[in-house]
């Protein structure tokens, strides 16, 4: 016996279509920003941002593609930029040598403090201005029960590893 699927009600679509244009536009609007102020795309400075938090600004390949939502081959063609502009340089993992560290430069760092105070003012302007008093705490929240329903074990923003 075959089971009749659970369709969305009215309010559940409207909810699930104003979820699914915030997560396909946002990140373009974020973009756009990164690259018109700063020239580097948002994929480069979270993956800048990461390091900049990391202890010793270093974390290994593998663990800064989960935290920046990427994967390894597109870190790595990342990484590879931000290493010609002086930024990133990779190493050998000193604790187990299979591994490489991306490690973040003082002129990488500098690049973060430069860029992160009009990233935040986007931030700020696209996402939290717009919310009510204890609206930013709900969508914290709701942001972590699905994270947790979609990636039970994986790292994701909010929730970091290290």
């Amino acid at each position: 016996m075959t089971t009749a699927p659970r369709w969305l009600d009215d309010d559940e679509l409207r909810t699930w279509l104003a979820l699914f244009s915030v997560l396909v536009r946002l990140p373009g609007a974020l973009d756009a920003q990164l690259q018109r102020d700063a020239g580097i795309n948002l994929f480069e400075y979270q993956v800048l941002a990461a390091l900049s938090v990391a202890p010793r600004r270093r974390l290994r390949m593998s663990v800064l593609a989960a935290i920046s939502e990427g994967s390894l081959p597109r870190l790595s063609q990342a990484v590879k930029r931000l290493e010609h502009r002086g930024w990133v340089k990779r190493s050998p993992d000193p604790d187990d040598g299979r591994y490489t560290l991306a490690v973040l430069t003082d002129a990488g760092m500098a690049t973060v403090a430069d860029r992160a105070p009009g990233h935040v003012a986007e931030v700020r302007r696209l996402v939290f201005d717009p919310l009510a008093d204890g609206q930013s705490q709900q969508l914290q929240d709701i942001c972590g029960r699905i994270m947790r329903t979609v990636d039970s074990g994986g790292p994701y923003p909010g929730a970091r590893p290290y």
